[in-house]
């Protein structure tokens, strides 16, 4: 079971976010997935000293602790160095994601994604193939 936490403060991305990873045509391949909710930076950093994470999902844009600091947070804790980091967000800029990335992001996704872009990048950075959605109307990774 991949463990996979997603730390952002909108509780409607978070239950969509959730909602296509623990999604059967995802979920299935990576061995199911448990999805833990942390809705800002602060208890983020509570929720990582206490478990280990597949993969970490965070915001930038984050009203107590932003991403971009979670990151460094992340980077410099021997218990989840190595963890694949997802940067979600509205900054669309290159500079952004340069930033996410030279702090030590895996992957860069701007929103909005859709659901295919999401479960792509998430299976990149979990070692898995992508699966087509069976959603009618959805579209191949």
């Amino acid at each position: 079971m991949r463990r996979i936490l997603i730390v952002e403060d909108s509780g409607s991305t978070r239950a969509f976010v959730r909602a296509v990873l623990e999604a059967p045509d995802f979920a299935a391949p990576q061995g199911g997935c448990e999805v833990v909710e942390a809705s800002c930076g602060f208890d983020a950093m509570r929720l990582l000293p206490r478990d280990r994470y597949d993969l970490i999902i965070t915001d930038i844009n984050m009203t107590d602790i932003n991403g971009l600091e979670l990151i460094r947070f992340i980077r410099r804790s021997a218990h989840h160095r190595q963890t694949p980091l997802l940067v979600i967000s509205t900054l669309r800029a290159q500079q952004d994601a340069e930033r996410g990335i030279a702090l030590g992001a895996n992957v860069y996704l701007p929103k909005p994604f859709t659901p295919e872009q999401l479960r792509e990048s998430c299976a990149q950075l979990l070692g898995a193939p992508a699966r087509k959605s069976s959603e009618p109307g959805s579209r191949a990774p």
